[in-house]
């Protein structure tokens, strides 16, 4: 059985006390680094502990603002939409370096990290919706790959292993004006930086409709979906387009649609889970525990085999109800895996 690696999308909740608007103000002033930082790295080594084989740093940043925010900066571009190498950076790895140093001296080994950028489609239809600039999409897509490249030459203490380009509005946002062509090319450009230096690059879908496009672009190697919420989604993926194509897989195998997870608590208890918070840790010692995974885990692999590459989460966890919820999340899912590997 060939090696299959558990990650993590990003996303994850803030700390006690810590507010959406003060970390939208940090990351805006650049002032209270030190605390940020803490943040940041104290919920990345969560992450680490739980288990997690290649974690994403913790994403605390609006998906398309944190790279939109430079793009639209004109003393960060070459011309419009075509950002500046040295602008292109995304701020958390600055921060995980310490993270990374210190797992460095202590297990003599260097950290394997995934990072996340958001990908050229969903940048396009957050400014300009079904309307159709071939020549802007395929700058935003270079732009895109440009944070990529920095990333990677900048990186000290730690290896990025996996760079993940989320579209998940492929598949579903009836606006997109596109056809397969300009996609696929766009999919080329984003990511040649990482294909280059060696990492898997992954795409992340929320629907596996359009998941060949990925397929057919030379240096996208791994296609993500989200086969836990949604198992259905495996039964659009055909096992000869992937092997066809020399791609992968990255399955969810552990649920993260929180207000889908809390329904069923309310309906078990007629309550309302939110209001009533004592059920809440049902969702990771009930629902969601190593013993589900596992099972899910067992079915995906039954079919697929040793076309899966990676396994995780679904999505993020930034929407849950706190951090150690989703902690235990994460340690659910590498016993899962564990457990797993064991019956293999």
């Amino acid at each position: 059985m060939e090696e299959i690696i558990y990650d993590d999308i990003g996303s994850y909740p803030l700390p006690e006390g810590v507010s959406k608007e003060w970390i939208r103000n940090a990351f805006k002033t650049r002032t209270e680094d030190e605390r940020l930082f803490e943040v940041i790295n104290d919920a990345f080594q969560q992450k680490i502990d739980a288990g997690v084989e290649v974690s994403t740093y913790p994403q605390y940043q609006d998906m398309n603002e944190q790279f939109l925010k430079v793009i639209w900066d004109p003393n960060c571009c070459y011309s419009p939409f075509e950002v500046k190498l040295e602008c292109a950076r995304i701020e958390e790895l600055e921060a995980i370096e310490q993270v990374a140093k210190a797992y460095k001296e202590k297990f003599g080994e260097t950290l394997n990290v995934r990072i996340c950028v958001t990908g050229p489609t969903e940048l396009y239809l957050k400014k300009f919706g079904g309307t159709q600039y071939t020549d802007i999409y395929s700058l935003l897509a270079k732009s895109v790959n440009n944070f990529v490249r920095n990333s990677m030459r900048f990186a000290k203490h730690f290896k990025i292993k996996t760079v993940s380009i989320d579209e998940p509005s492929i598949g579903l946002n009836p606006e997109l004006a596109f056809d397969e062509n300009d996609i696929i090319s766009a999919f080329n450009d984003a990511s040649k930086a990482a294909s280059k230096w060696g990492a898997d690059v992954e795409i992340h879908l929320h629907s596996a409709l359009y998941y060949s496009f990925a397929c057919e672009a030379s240096t996208i190697n791994v296609i993500g979906i989200e086969s836990a919420g949604t198992p259905s989604y495996m039964d659009l993926i055909d096992k000869k387009v992937l092997e066809d194509t020399d791609s992968f897989l990255r399955l969810g195998i552990a649920r993260t649609d929180i207000y889908s997870l809390a329904g069923i608590l309310n309906e078990l208890y007629c309550t309302n889970v939110w209001k009533d918070q004592q059920y809440l840790p049902e969702i990771v010692t009930k629902l969601e525990t190593p013993d589900v995974i596992t099972k899910r885990l067992m079915l995906a692999y039954r079919r697929f085999g040793n076309l899966i590459k990676y396994i995780g989460p679904d999505c993020g966890l930034g929407s849950w109800p706190n951090q150690k919820i989703a902690s235990i999340l994460l340690s659910n899912v590498a016993q899962g895996i564990k457990d797993f590997r064991k019956s293999m």
